[in-house]
């Protein structure tokens, strides 16, 4: 080699040398920035690393993740997708996922849901982890959303003015004395570019004065300020003497919060302090306080992720059980509660509601908000508040005060320099004054018993009660069902050994578990809420139960197996809700509402032949699809049975509780009016338990089998406090009548 090439070769050397060092030294110093939360910066520098080293995985994983953190959707999903193009979610579990994440989050639902289904294949080794089930959630959440993105809420939404948004992320927290009390994420101060000038930078709790519904310009609410800490979120106690809030500590720009509590008379705060332990856990996120009543009992509802969380931020609640700020131990409020973060409740004492948003339930983007409704001691099933108050981006921090909303979103079309989904704005909505509360629900009792038929309920091989020739079983369905869903695992496994269409069968098991295991609990829940309310009304129901079992035990043995399968229900049934059915299941139950059962056990009978019997060979005999399909009980039909001179008609909806209302707002219902008998009905009469009741009827003639409307409303400007309403029925030739009700309760 020539002295010249050997000299410019030992000079590439060492300019790739040179290169490398200010490659890690730009790493090093975006690394540094991501931790502080200057994720602009952070991504100013890992770009000028990529720009001398594009080919560095581990650089590209750090670009996507701080484009995300930077709530940059639509650069964080381009970069998700280079990562995982290039290593097959192998080095970096969560790319999949996380592109997945983001396409959704960039509106584009179908895209999304498709990558969700590859995400769930390449996690299924692992059906009990977060990124299995969180990619089986996803599925079905984009699927809801394609299905839900054109229905909206008849409201406009208004972004806050300056005087309250600015280019940094604000959230609002209370309405108190003519003032909205809200947290801001801001530097002392910062450039045009959104780089942080200053070195403090924290969340701070603010207030804007509301004159004539004009924000008055922001203020610093100085009187609780902890020194070189972060303070947000706030609500006040009932009698409005107490403002609970958080005190953060920055851990790398992560938080460790506590709920402190400040006295609160005439506009003035005193000193902040820090609640006891038994609501601040040592070392634990305690934060975001809501303050409600349930049960007559003042209660305290915050997010945490202490232990017994189910994943992330769980949501709690503690009772307020002494003057001077003591709390019962917090409760998680499991319904509510997922594998994801769960936060910012506000409690709504108009209607019972917990309002929260959440990252796990269905919904249109990152976090949703939802509300739950509380009743008879229970939180129900969260329900999204549609849009356009949720969108693709974080919506979070619902609260309501007289006739407005507020709730804060990142949504584009927020205040920001650069990135357009950087950072939240408080935005509000007015609700409608004293809107109509109609219900037009109209109840058939036969159509919804027959829409749930046939219920069908799985079992796993032999099960309940292994290599039994009882024909009962101490296990309810219940029991076998949790066993059961625990196999999937082994079922994946025990597929993935039958070579013919491998990849096919593992799936088809996968969506068995699914769409027919799980979905056979959820209906039997659900058939058995119908079956209480017929016979609360006096109704009579028969249900017919089928056994079946697959073709792998000898025919008499299978047949006592679809016993004890049956038995299995019967004891679901009769401790169902603490056994309320039992007494309408007595055989001495015969002149008024009653429960009859009849039982079909098939076995294998009608089994599919073509199914493997052979116990030496477990993959086709008991884990196929094809051998788990026949290992069911069928919920086969239920109907009225009805008998002469009993009275004609029914209302399968007889009562409508419209809940917390305001004075003057109009209530009504429709009720449906059914006619049981073979003969026609005349209706010669209505009776009002009050003047301020109207009403409109269909006909006066019921035919048989057949149904009218009957439309009712109630003009409430004269009730006050509890109230229900009614409207009677006569029916010729009969003394009894059919009464209709209306509750509400006048705030």
């Amino acid at each position: 080699m020539s002295r010249f090439y050997l000299i410019f070769f030992l000079f590439l050397l060492s300019f790739a040398s040179f290169g490398q060092n200010f490659v890690k030294k730009y790493i090093k110093f975006a690394d540094e920035q991501y931790k502080k939360g200057d994720y602009y910066y952070a991504l100013e520098y890992y770009k000028l690393a990529l720009e001398s080293d594009s080919s560095n995985i581990d650089l590209l994983w750090k670009y996507a993740e701080t484009h995300r953190a930077y709530k940059d959707y639509r650069k964080a999903e381009y970069y998700y997708g280079k990562v995982y193009q290039r290593e097959k979610a192998k080095k970096y579990p969560f790319s999949l996922l996380y592109f997945g994440l983001m396409q959704k989050q960039n509106h584009n639902y179908s895209k999304a849901r498709e990558t969700f289904k590859l995400a769930k294949k390449t996690y299924q080794k692992a059906t009990e982890g977060y990124l299995y089930l969180k990619a089986v959630q996803e599925i079905s959440s984009s699927e809801w959303a394609l299905n839900n993105n054109k229905d909206s809420l008849p409201i406009d939404l208004i972004i806050l003015p300056e005087e309250v948004n600015t280019s940094n992320a604000e959230f609002p927290h209370a309405v108190k004395d003519g003032k909205l009390i809200f947290s801001s994420l801001r530097a002392d101060s910062m450039n045009i570019q959104e780089e942080i000038l200053s070195p403090i930078y924290k969340t701070k709790l603010y207030y804007s004065s509301i004159n004539g519904g004009v924000f008055q310009p922001n203020k610093l609410l100085d009187s609780l300020i902890i020194q070189n800490k972060s303070r947000g979120n706030g609500t006040f106690s009932i009698d409005g003497k107490t403002y609970y809030f958080s005190v953060c500590e920055d851990l790398d720009f992560s938080y460790k919060c506590q709920i402190w509590y400040s006295n609160y008379s005439n506009g003035s705060w005193s000193l902040g302090k820090p609640l006891d332990a038994i609501i601040n856990e040592v070392g634990v996120n305690t934060t975001m306080p809501s303050i409600g009543r349930i049960n007559e009992k003042e209660v305290l509802f915050f997010s945490s992720d202490r232990s017994t969380s189910k994943g992330g931020m769980d949501l709690y609640y503690s009772e307020l059980i002494s003057s001077n700020n003591g709390f019962s131990t917090p409760l998680p409020i499991t319904v509510l509660n997922s594998l994801d973060n769960d936060i910012t409740p506000w409690w709504d004492a108009n209607t019972n509601r917990l309002y929260f948003s959440s990252s796990w339930e269905f919904g249109f983007g990152g976090h949703d908000i939802f509300y739950s409704e509380f009743i008879k001691g229970q939180f129900q099933k969260p329900i999204n508040l549609g849009l356009p108050i949720n969108s693709p981006a974080n919506d979070i921090y619902y609260l309501a005060q007289s006739d407005t909303i507020y709730f804060a979103s990142n949504r584009i079309g927020t205040n920001s320099v650069k990135n357009p989904t950087c950072c939240s704005d408080i935005f509000s909505a007015f609700t409608q004054p004293l809107p109509a509360i109609i219900d037009t629900t109209v109840i058939t009792s036969k159509p919804r018993l027959r829409e749930r038929f046939p219920v069908q309920l799985y079992f796993h091989n032999d099960e309940p009660t292994i290599d039994s020739w009882d024909t009962v079983t101490p296990l309810n369905y219940l029991q076998a069902y949790s066993d059961y869903k625990k196999m999937l695992p082994v079922y994946i496994k025990e597929n993935g050994k039958i070579k013919l269409n491998q990849a096919e069968r593992v799936d088809k098991i996968e969506h068995f578990f699914v769409d027919k295991v799980d979905k056979g609990v959820q209906d039997l829940d659900s058939f058995s809420c119908i079956v209480l309310e017929e016979v609360k009304r006096g109704g009579k129901v028969k249900i017919g139960l089928k056994g079946f079992a697959s073709p792998l035990a000898p025919t008499g043995y299978n047949v006592n197996l679809t016993k004890r399968r049956i038995n299995s229900i019967i004891n679901y049934l009769t401790g169902y809700q603490d056994g309320v059915l039992i007494p309408y299941m007595s055989k001495n139950s015969t002149n008024g509402p009653q429960i009859i059962l009849e039982f079909a056990p098939f076995g294998e009978y009608k089994a599919d032949q073509t199914t493997s019997d052979n116990p030496k060979d477990p993959p086709k005999s008991i884990f196929s699809y094809e051998a788990a399909i026949e290992r069911r009980i069928e919920i086969e039909a239920s109907s009225f049975i009805s008998f002469e001179n009993q009275f004609p008609i029914v209302a399968p909806k007889s009562t409508f509780d419209a809940g917390q209302i305001k004075q003057g707002q109009q209530v009504g219902a429709y009720f449906l009016i059914e006619n049981t008998s073979q003969k026609p009905v005349e209706v010669i009469d209505f009776l009002k338990s009050s003047n301020n009741i109207s009403y409109e009827i269909s006909s006066n003639i019921i035919e048989p089998q057949q149904s009218i409307l009957v439309k009712m409303f109630v003009n409430t400007k004269s009730f006050k406090g509890f109230n229900a309403v009614s409207l009677e029925l006569s029916i010729k030739g009969y003394t009894e009548k059919q009464k209709v009700s209306i509750t509400f309760q006048v705030n």
